[in-house]
């Protein structure tokens, strides 16, 4: 099989040839090993997910977004006539990636603002960002590609938003208008889904939950999170999720959602539900994942020990894809990923 064969039939719960591995490495691993990724995946052999650009846009009336970078700063500004709130992003060189430092929603004012800007969006078919998409899905070439849609309301609202303190402050003492906002941007994402469902040349659609009750609640899930991503699976499109935290006691729900796969599936300490306990809430679930950023950390004979172990206990192997569910640490070596993804090559899958 291909690796775009074999994980398409992976998100399927099809059977496979081997078990598909994809280490998950972004700018940081080649920030520090001084080489483009593509390098490494193909020297390890890698399976992998790459994703493509969109094929829609989102026009304005009355509102702007603008974005400015300082060196290792950035102000993200939400324009609207009621206001401008701003975001302040700071750049940290060892995970090549930003981080928010000041969220744009403080206040009961804010919420509102932020509701009115997101509701001001009219998303449209973009024949030139379609042919764009295209054109990246043809030179991707053998890999499994996604297009992401972005983030459910609550997650995007306590990720980016408001962050996590004050977002679970605003939505207890202003509910109204934060359900108001969630409104808004689920209207905004519905938009984004009924265009790329159409037109999206990705295998799948997808969307980067990070989800984890270490964040909010199962109540709040089961409230906010399922019946809006229960929605964006209707599309008769494959849809994927990246869920990369704490989902043990979300299983259940997991398991209803007209999605097929659960990336970034990340097993204790990091996160807390092992493959088992996916497989045994989750049964016809495609799993990608498996490990954690600390699994990582140790000599190739110890990873391979403690995958044999936690392949050994499953009921089958069927849609399962082994990654490093989040990034790949960078402090792994090419080497030792090398190392695994052979033993991988040669564990007797029962599918």
């Amino acid at each position: 099989m291909t690796s775009k064969e074999r994980i398409k039939a992976v998100v399927s719960c099809q059977p496979v040839d081997r078990l598909p591995f994809w280490p998950k490495l972004d700018g940081a691993y080649a920030y520090k090993w001084g080489k483009p990724t593509a390098d490494y995946h193909a020297y390890i052999g890698s399976d992998y997910i790459a994703g493509i650009g969109h094929s829609y846009v989102e026009k304005r009336e009355n509102t702007a977004y603008s974005e400015q970078v300082h060196g290792d700063e950035s102000e993200t500004c939400y324009e609207t006539p009621y206001g401008v709130l701003k975001m302040r992003k700071r750049f940290d060189s060892a995970s090549q990636s930003w981080h928010p430092v000041e969220h744009p929603i403080k206040t009961k004012e804010d919420i509102e603002i932020m509701a009115y800007w997101f509701g001001d969006a009219e998303v449209a078919y973009d024949k030139a960002r379609h042919e764009d998409a295209m054109r990246q899905y043809q030179h991707i070439g053998d890999a499994y590609v996604i297009d992401d849609m972005g983030e459910s309301s609550l997650m995007v609202f306590i990720e980016w938003l408001a962050g996590v303190e004050q977002g679970h402050y605003l939505l207890n003492d202003y509910p109204g208008e934060t359900e108001a906002l969630f409104d808004a941007i689920h209207r905004n994402l519905l938009a984004r889904f009924e265009i790329s469902a159409e037109h999206s040349p990705a295998d799948a659609l997808h969307l980067t939950e990070n989800t984890s009750t270490t964040l909010i609640s199962p109540a709040q899930y089961e409230q906010y999170c399922f019946p809006q991503i229960s929605a964006y699976g209707g599309y008769n499109r494959p849809l994927m999720l990246h869920m990369c935290g704490h989902l043990k006691d979300l299983l259940p729900q997991l398991n209803q959602l007209p999605v097929l796969a659960f990336e970034a599936f990340t097993s204790p300490s990091v996160g807390n539900a092992t493959l088992l306990d996916g497989r045994t809430a989750c049964p016809d679930k495609c799993l990608i994942g498996g490990t954690n950023c600390v699994t990582w950390l140790n000599p190739a004979e110890q990873i391979v020990a403690y995958l044999r172990e936690q392949l050994d206990v499953l009921p089958h192997h069927r849609g399962l894809c082994i990654s490093s569910a989040g990034v790949m640490p960078p402090i792994c070596a090419p080497e030792t990923i090398k190392a695994v993804k052979q033993w991988l090559d040669s564990y007797p899958i029962r599918m």
